[in-house]
């Protein structure tokens, strides 16, 4: 184009306002595209599929340490299964959404620690409690639920996620295969569920292990107590959460039922999602103040140029320019500036994600945010020196000749 050369010659004499008005894009670039990928990553993982029944299913925790778990375990099942409407009761040691009750890494050598899932321990009846699933594999047997002195048994069959299966034994069936937690725990894959999420999905393991996860059978004991997942149907299941926590309170009065735990799993995802809304609410928030002063910016130094460029303009308007000539040099000059800006904060926000890759251990940021972060700045960079360019074009050639 022939405005390029009077273009690049300006900017080269501006040579201090260009580039601070570009690393202010770079900057925007940057941010932008790190701060749409974490929102869109983490409002992706508040509809991830728990793979539980989360509409029938309610949390008991009492707290007792100097119970004796067998007379705890009785007396608290007993007196949940007598409250009116409840389906079923399992002991577990927690559910998605609730609080962590068994991260562990695990090897497939004994020597080298390849994940570190969540283990899930329920008692007899909790499969069909939780509303569990395996897409392939065998059911538990009842002589699998046996009880550990400080965890699980020794050899313990257990069903593992899809994910987890996918982690460890990519494009193989992970059915029979073994796996061990230290040299003491050894487990024997008997079942792979399609979903089972963790219960800190996108927690301290970040988003990709959000289901890596182990569920063992266990008999309830001094491991396996004190918690229970109770089912009920989902009209029925406010009410019965009510009485479960007043019976369960009256059955074991010396143990202390924690109320914050003791609440539906429904309301329990919701709560654990909580900081996540926040969170993608504050940046948004940035993402929109950052763009506002991009634009202020690029508003600004456009005003400046076109007061500075008067008599110039005038001259060119003179000497046969038109409107639209004039508000195509300015459009085609702030295109200029904000592609140069682009292309260093492309490099800014891969570095920006690699950075944040090795402390919050996200996922790579996909290439895709690259192109949508240009077309947005490029936008926005055209509408903010509109007005401007505008303005310049108005200039009357006569008024603008007796400019100094």
């Amino acid at each position: 184009m022939k405005d390029f050369g009077p273009i690049l010659a300006a900017l080269r004499r501006h040579r201090t306002a260009t580039l601070l008005i570009a690393l202010e894009i770079a900057l925007a670039c940057a941010v932008l595209c790190n701060a749409c990928f974490l929102i869109a990553s983490r409002m992706g993982l508040m509809h991830i599929e728990s793979g539980v029944d989360e509409s029938s299913l309610a949390l008991i925790k009492l707290d007792c340490d100097d119970c004796n778990s067998a007379d705890l375990n009785a007396r608290a099942m007993a007196a949940l299964r007598a409250v009116p409407g409840v389906q079923s009761v399992a002991a577990v040691n927690t559910v998605p959404f609730a609080d962590r009750a068994g991260d562990n890494g695990i090897t497939l050598d004994r020597e080298h620690y390849v994940a570190v899932p969540h283990f899930y321990l329920g008692g007899p009846g909790a499969v069909e409690t939780l509303g569990l699933h395996i897409a392939e594999g065998q059911p538990f047997r009842p002589e699998d639920f046996r009880t550990g002195d400080v965890w699980v048994p020794s050899d313990t069959p257990v069903w593992i996620s899809r994910a987890l299966a996918d982690k460890l034994w990519p494009g193989q069936s992970a059915l029979g295969k073994e796996f061990w937690a230290t040299d003491k725990f050894h487990f024997r894959v008997v079942g792979v569920l399609a979903h089972l999420v963790r219960p800190d999905p996108g927690g301290t393991r970040g988003s990709g292990a959000a289901e890596w996860t182990v569920f063992a059978p266990m008999a309830p004991g001094n491991v396996l107590k004190g918690v229970y997942a109770v089912r009920a149907a989902p009209a029925d299941l406010p009410r019965v959460l009510r009485e479960a926590r007043d019976a369960a309170q009256k059955a074991v009065p010396e143990a202390v039922l924690d109320v914050q735990q003791s609440r539906t799993v429904s309301d329990l995802r919701d709560d654990f999602f909580r900081p996540t809304r926040v969170m993608a609410g504050m940046l948004v928030g940035v993402i929109v103040a950052l763009l506002l002063v991009t634009a202020m910016g690029i508003v600004g130094l456009a005003s400046f140029w076109v007061q500075q460029r008067r008599k110039q303009i005038g001259i060119r308007r003179a000497i046969g320019a038109t409107r639209s000539d004039i508000l195509r040099y300015f459009q085609t000059e702030n295109f200029l500036i904000v592609s140069g800006g682009i292309v260093v904060g492309m490099l800014l926000a891969i570095a920006l994600n690699l950075a944040l890759m090795k402390v919050y251990e996200l996922p790579r940021l996909p290439m895709f945010y690259l192109p949508i972060g240009a077309a947005v700045l490029w936008l926005l960079g055209q509408l903010a020196v509109l007005g401007p360019a505008m303005r310049a074009a108005a200039v009357p050639p006569v008024v603008a000749t007796r400019s100094v």
